[in-house]
Parts: structure tokens; C-alpha cells; sequence
């Protein structure tokens, strides 16, 4: 069993990309457990898959994973709002940032192993509903120290 270059989960039977997909899709049903935690579970496999990383280094993810540790949805929900209000046509001049201390720690060489992955997120390949909400919050904690230790 052949494992993924960027984080380390087997790739049998399911890729990385084929579990993420199949989590977006009950992440876009607006369905408790998955949809409030979309932007949490984006994140976590953003940075878990670096090559994947958008064009802000992945500072909005960054941001979103500790807002979430640190307070849960009802943080996240804050961080996201701010962001839309400081993006929106309304507003003149440059387009609202994430902070500079939300961004990524300096990383020379990000490990490619996670504690907790999508493939543990996954369980089975259906995402259950059954503990979700805790696993997503491991599979978090387990980036944020990822990106977090010394190398």
C-alpha cells in the first residue's frame, strides 16, 4: 500500500483527492455534521497537501484552523465574516488580509506525516456522521502541530 507523498495516508482504496472529493460533496448538502466544518476540513487537507496550498501561502487556512482550536465554529464564523465584510465591493482600496501573525510558521521542510489524516477522517470512505465533529477537530489539531514543531 502505496503511501501519499504529502501526508502520508495509504492511498488503498481511495486517493487523498477521491476522499476529499467525496467530502465536499456532503459538505455542500449543508447537512450537519459536515457542512458547518467546511472550511475547517478544506483547511486541514490544504495543509496537509501543500502542493494544494492557494495563492495567500495558506494564511486564511492557518488562521481558520487556530480559530477553530482555539474557539470553535462560533470563532471561525467571526475570522470568516470579517473576511467577507473587509473583501466586499463596498469597501475601498485593497482587499482585507489575514493578519500577519495568522500567517504560516517558517517551515523549511514540512514533515509528511500527520497523525491524523482524511483517510482517518474518512473511516470507512463515507465520512459517518457518528463522531465527525471530533474527529475533524483531531484531524486539525494534528496539522496545527505539524506546521507548529521545529524541524
Amino acid at each position: 500500500m502505496k503511501p501519499c507523498p504529502e501526508c502520508g495516508a495509504p492511498m488503498d482504496p481511495r486517493s487523498c483527492d477521491e476522499l476529499f472529493h467525496a467530502l465536499l460533496a456532503l459538505d455542500h448538502s449543508r447537512q450537519e455534521p459536515w457542512g458547518p466544518l467546511h472550511g475547517v476540513s478544506v483547511s486541514c487537507f490544504l495543509l496537509q497537501h501543500p502542493s494544494r496550498v492557494p495563492a495567500d501561502d495558506g494564511a486564511m487556512a492557518w488562521a481558520l484552523l487556530r480559530a477553530y482550536l482555539e474557539g470553535g465554529l462560533g470563532e471561525v464564523n467571526r475570522l470568516v465574516g470579517r473576511a467577507r465584510r473587509g473583501n466586499s465591493h463596498r469597501v475601498k482600496g485593497e482587499p482585507s488580509r489575514v493578519s500577519r501573525d495568522a500567517a504560516l510558521p517558517h517551515r523549511d521542510a514540512l514533515r509528511s506525516r500527520f497523525s491524523v489524516t482524511i483517510k482517518d477522517v474518512a473511516v470507512d470512505g463515507t465520512f459517518p456522521a457518528v463522531e465527525f465533529t471530533q474527529r475533524v477537530e483531531a484531524w486539525a489539531a494534528a496539522t496545527v502541530e505539524a506546521w507548529s514543531c521545529e524541524t
